[in-house]
């Protein structure tokens, strides 16, 4: 059985999207919160309430412009749990 040209670009391009996929998949680029003083009242209020909105909240009162401004490149996002994990579990 002859594989023809279109069979052949089919592949590339499923390969190419596999391949595009596993590549995205590695190693996680946000850093892990700290579990140092600062810290943990984040971590204290996670853990009495479980509730990722009302904790995301204390984010705001020591990571903002005029205190500890973010990374140029950090999306504009008030949701800081989807990308940093905690460190104590």
């Amino acid at each position: 059985m002859k594989v023809a040209k279109k069979d052949w670009l089919f592949i590339a391009v499923i390969a190419a999207v596999l391949g595009a996929l596993f590549l995205g998949t590695g190693k996680e680029k946000a850093r892990n919160i700290p579990d140092d003083e600062k810290h943990s009242p984040f971590y204290e209020s996670m853990h009495a309430s479980g509730a990722r909105t009302e904790t995301e909240k204390i984010c705001t009162t020591c990571h903002g412009p005029r205190t500890i401004p973010l990374p140029a490149a950090h999306p504009p996002k008030e949701q800081c749990l989807l990308c940093h994990k905690l460190v104590r579990s």
